[in-house]
């Protein structure tokens, strides 16, 4: 098991995630950050805006998703 936080992963704290595979720490993300948009938290808010403008950018978006999990795959396992 790998652990990042929000921040890792683009968001706007220092929520960790545990998981195995990044897919699953990018779903935990993904559903932490629905949580922080209905509770109106405006520095996720700001996270979220910038993350909408890469996606504007099928490349961007796609080198940035890469970036991340070379990043998860270079960490080391959680003791």
């Amino acid at each position: 098991m790998k652990t990042m936080t929000c921040k890792q992963l683009g968001g706007a704290c220092n929520k960790e995630f545990h998981a195995n595979t990044f897919e699953e720490i990018a779903e935990m993300s993904k559903k932490h950050g629905m949580e922080m948009f209905q509770k109106g938290d405006k520095e996720h808010l700001k996270a979220m805006n910038e993350m909408q403008e890469l996606m504007k950018s099928q490349e961007a978006m796609k080198e940035w998703f890469e970036n991340k999990k070379r990043e998860f795959e270079a960490m080391p396992m959680d003791k």
